[in-house]
């Protein structure tokens, strides 16, 4: 079973918070597959993440780049495969409400969801609520004004 965390964006938007959460993956040698719902906002955290400066390299990929199996870092609005990531990560960042079949492919789950949409907590709340009945181990992470606050 996959750790799942749940990731409260209550002070920075995804494009500042996402970043940070990356470097930490790559710097302890980790891949990483971030899964987002629409191919216009894949294109947009692309774009992001390349003139990202905290940390100020990200490499990464997505379908359009190719070459999974080169990217530790891999953009996709796709679920992950049988044989898990294409980039063999086994941390999955779900964006925008985005589910996944294949968590059992994973380590760690982070599921980042916006506070300041009402929607955005509900879903993240029926999320929750699935994955416990999966039998996932779960946490729950809010940002204060130190950083990520463990609070479940």
């Amino acid at each position: 079973m996959a750790d799942y965390g749940f990731y409260h964006l209550t002070r920075t938007p995804l494009e500042q918070a996402l970043p940070k959460l990356l470097g930490r993956v790559l710097s302890g040698g980790g891949r990483a597959m971030v899964r987002l719902a629409e191919p216009q906002r894949l294109e947009a955290l692309d774009a992001a993440l390349w003139t990202c400066t905290d940390p100020d390299w990200l490499p990464h990929g997505s379908p359009r780049s190719g070459h999974p199996h080169l990217q530790p870092i891999w953009l996709t609005t796709e679920d992950a495969g049988p044989e898990g990531a294409p980039n063999g990560a086994r941390f999955l960042f779900l964006l925008e409400a985005t589910q996944s079949e294949r968590l059992d492919a994973f380590d760690r789950v982070l599921d980042l969801f916006d506070g300041g949409d009402a929607e955005a907590v509900a879903a993240a709340r029926s999320r929750w609520r699935t994955a416990k009945a999966g039998g996932h181990a779960l946490t729950y992470w809010q940002q204060g004004a130190r950083g990520w606050e463990k609070k479940a």
